[in-house]
């Protein structure tokens, strides 16, 4: 059932990656596991180390370090941050996977006439290339990584140019994210927000704010209807 949009704007649906599409944590932290190894240090256990995952590449090499009891200086980050994106580049989908329902969530979206994208603090080139290995890239409209635009989230304007490239009208628009950064991006650029609580942060998303909180991805659909019908009225 298509939902009514004024003046024809067909919605959207911009999506967070890591943590709310694809469970990422093992590749992510299977790679600073390498890094670690190279510096002589014990690696770390993905139960561990997923609420590490959330801030981008660099937060997650330093967390890894300060848990080994390891400091770096900005110069040996800079390196091993290097050395990090080519090993991870190169194995990005070993272990990734959608989390249960995307693919039929998607689905349902697009029979609506809603546009896809995502919005992510991933590297542009890392998540397009993820997004084909895992088979739904060609679903989305746009794909804008951290290094899209001049601005990456939690600023506003990297949801509001990923909406304008994808064709969308953020008076149409909903967000879904795992994270304070995506709820913060979301409320400061007007767009609703709906959060999933299986990714990755160390508060629990419910605290966070969001519109609203689904459990699994067939919940997505009835929660965007809630949040997008008092829009079109």
């Amino acid at each position: 059932m298509a939902i009514d949009t004024p003046h024809n704007v067909s919605p959207i649906a911009v999506f967070d990656l890591d943590g709310t599409l694809a469970d990422t944590a093992a590749d992510l932290v299977g790679t600073l596991n390498v890094i670690l190894d190279r510096e002589g240090l014990a690696p770390l256990p993905v139960r561990k180390a997923r609420d590490m995952i959330g801030a981008g590449a660099r937060a997650l090499i330093q967390r890894g370090f300060e848990a080994a009891g390891k400091e770096l200086t900005p110069d040996y980050l800079d390196e091993l941050f290097r050395q990090f994106m080519i090993h991870y580049g190169e194995n990005i989908c070993v272990r990734t996977r959608l989390y249960p329902g995307v693919a039929e969530a998607l689905d349902r979206l697009e029979e609506a006439g809603f546009i896809l994208a995502v919005c992510t603090n991933k590297v542009e080139e890392h998540s397009v290339k993820l997004l084909q290995e895992l088979g739904v890239g060609h679903r989305f409209a746009a794909n804008c990584g951290r290094d899209t635009f001049r601005y990456f989230k939690p600023d506003p304007r990297h949801l509001t140019l990923t909406i304008e490239r994808a064709g969308g009208s953020p008076r149409r628009a909903v967000m879904i994210g795992d994270s304070r950064t995506d709820i913060v991006t979301a409320k400061n650029a007007g767009i609703p927000v709906i959060a999933v609580p299986f990714g990755y942060t160390d508060v629990p998303v419910r605290e966070l704010g969001p519109d609203l909180v689904i459990k699994h991805f067939d919940e997505l659909f009835p929660a965007i209807q809630r949040l997008m019908r008092p829009l079109a009225a």
